[in-house]
């Protein structure tokens, strides 16, 4: 039997490998996605004062810090017994919002367009941002930088630095938002929500526009049938900082409903002895296997999860957006992975929308930003819709409320089983023997690319040292000797 192996794959956060395993006529047989490092971040927070968290798991990522800022604030918060301000909420959520729109973009533009917008059999020298620039013009990019940048100044503003921000306390904010910088805030609102329409109107006029990347997003092999979960709100609308966790099954039928809080009754985790990222699952569903379909207990979260399981939007630019999706795409729940990327852009003008809410709400500029009504109950859990997914921070403490247990379980490990059959899928379509050219390769790595996956988050529970296990295996794929250190 021979392999195919993609390492490194590209265009992610983090490090991992993809392989491909071929029979003797040069098929697929089977292929493996796996995560290759490890991070300790779980075991070196126990015994640090809980209140530090929001100042320590942003680090654990340069590309999506502030949800692990947010969960771990929310974490905090319920450890202490202890609800935010009306006000201190509000400049949460908008510290929140512009995370939403400038990660949004971070992916569209810089990791999924250079497939699409330079065309995914491309050149390699040629499929990156500068192709992607080089394509739709060097205005284009200057904004998508400015549009960034404006964004990342408000989540400085509110948490001190943009790549790794350090604001949140349990019961509220370090500080509040002043009448001037409430006028350039909203300018950057406004902005935002144009940026957000062209955005659209950019993937429709590229991607849509085009049959032959249509055809790429319909295609059998970027569709997987799983069931989805997400943060919904009390009007069962996507909702990126609060509300209940919605899951439903592979026709849309709604499964469950239920608090964060409650999330260890519905999800179980698991690992794999071949790859370093621990894997979830339905609990109540049962582990059935990395399958989809009937049968399946496997979920997908993310931005085309949480459209496939709310009722819909948020904000009126953005729903309209959402029916046209699912109009395009044969109606709701739809289950193609390539589809990640079109939700991405409505959720980027659902969160502009939000923060012109925000903008022009009176009580954005209250001084009455922290409760100090606080009560250790020495547990707490925070749960958050990050860029890429569900984000869930679990802290327990002693007395003293010094941490003795976390658990983070982060959107790609939720992901994780989907994305493993979202690769072998497209690579059983996409390789055939006996040559295989690059750009096929390169479909195989879109179906995991969709996901906008985090392997530095993902992976973050350490015993003590790496365990290393060495299989070594004759021409029929059969293991004849196994090497390990525990």
């Amino acid at each position: 039997m021979a392999n195919i192996t993609i390492n490194p794959i590209t265009r992610l956060e983090g490090h991992g490998k993809i392989e491909i395993f071929l029979d003797k006529k040069g098929n697929v047989e089977d292929a493996y996605w796996q995560v290759v490092e490890l991070r300790g971040f779980e075991r070196f927070c126990i015994g640090r004062p809980v209140e530090e968290m929001p100042r320590i798991v942003p680090n654990i990522c340069g590309v999506c810090p502030t949800p692990h800022n947010m969960a771990s604030t929310k974490a905090v918060d319920d450890v202490y017994s202890v609800e935010p301000t009306p006000a201190a909420k509000l400049v949460r959520q908008l510290h929140y919002n512009a995370f939403m729109v400038e990660d949004h973009y971070i992916h569209f533009y810089f990791l999924a367009a250079p497939d699409f917008v330079v065309g995914p059999d491309a050149d390699p020298v040629e499929r990156n941002i500068l192709g992607v620039i080089g394509k739709v013009g060097l205005d284009i990019g200057k904004k998508v930088i400015e549009v960034r940048k404006k964004n990342r100044d408000i989540i400085r503003l509110i948490g001190s630095k943009a790549p790794h921000p350090e604001g949140g306390l349990p019961g509220g904010v370090p500080r509040g938002i002043t009448e001037e910088e409430r006028k350039w805030i909203k300018e950057t609102a406004n902005e935002n929500i144009e940026f957000a329409q062209f955005s659209l109107k950019l993937f429709k006029d590229v991607v849509l526009a085009n049959k032959t990347y249509l055809g790429l997003v319909l295609n059998d092999a970027y569709k997987l049938n799983t069931y989805y979960m997400g943060l919904v709100d009390d009007k069962k609308k996507v909702s990126f900082y609060e509300g209940k966790l919605r899951v439903i099954d592979p026709q849309g039928k709604e499964f469950a409903l239920f608090d964060p809080r409650d999330y260890v009754e519905h999800i179980g985790e698991w690992v794999e002895p071949w790859t370093y990222i621990r894997l979830t699952h339905l609990r109540k569903v049962g582990w059935n296997g990395l399958n989809e379909d009937k049968g399946t207990s496997v979920y997908r979260v993310g931005p085309l999860a949480r459209l496939n399981v709310a009722d819909g939007m948020a904000t009126p630019l953005a729903q309209k957006a959402c029916e046209e999706m699912f109009n395009t795409l044969g109606g709701k729940p739809s289950h193609h992975t390539l589809a990640f990327h079109w939700a991405r852009l409505i959720e980027a003008l659902q969160a502009a929308e939000d923060m012109q809410r925000i903008a022009n709400d009176p009580l954005l500029t209250s001084k009455d930003i922290r409760n100090m009504n606080l009560k250790l109950k020495k547990v707490g859990i925070g749960c958050i819709e990050a860029g890429r997914g569900t984000l869930i921070h679990h802290y327990e403490t002693d007395d003293n409320g010094l941490l003795t247990r976390a658990n983070i379980i982060v959107a790609t490990q939720h992901n994780a089983a989907p994305i493993c059959l979202s690769v072998k899928k497209a690579a059983k379509e996409f390789v055939k023997g006996p040559e295989v050219k690059e750009g096929f390769l390169n479909m195989v790595e879109m179906a995991f690319r969709a996901y906008d996956p985090c392997l530095g988050c993902a992976t973050h529970a350490i015993s003590g040292q790496m365990p290393l296990v060495v299989n070594i295996r004759d021409e029929n794929h059969d293991i004849i000797r196994r090497v390990s250190r525990p």
